[in-house]
């Protein structure tokens, strides 16, 4: 299944009911490049990982541009989802 990518939602609830299989957070990206060096160093595995149609589904979630994502109210250090780096898996549901 496609990788799917979400841009910085208004409200992080609405990730709840996503259809894949795994949420991976990313910082978001300054002219096209992503500005944590953490992200930028998994990116190719999350991409070889993810990305092909019979690989298992995600959705990347970007966080937010630095200043945002430093600020202790970045909607996604809160519930339901408490992260506290990036970047970060979570797996949502497991395959049957």
């Amino acid at each position: 299944m496609p990788l799917r990518e979400v841009e910085f939602p208004s409200d992080p609830k609405d990730l709840e009911g996503a259809r894949e299989q795994f949420l991976i957070f990313y910082s978001s990206r300054v002219n096209g490049q992503l500005w944590c060096p953490d992200c930028v160093a998994v990116d190719r595995t999350i991409q070889d990982t993810f990305r092909p149609q019979d690989g298992p589904s995600a959705v990347i979630v970007y966080v937010g541009q630095k200043p945002e994502w430093k600020t202790p109210s970045n909607i996604f250090r809160g519930e339901p989802w408490q992260v506290t780096s990036v970047p970060r898996l979570s797996r949502l549901k497991i395959p049957k």
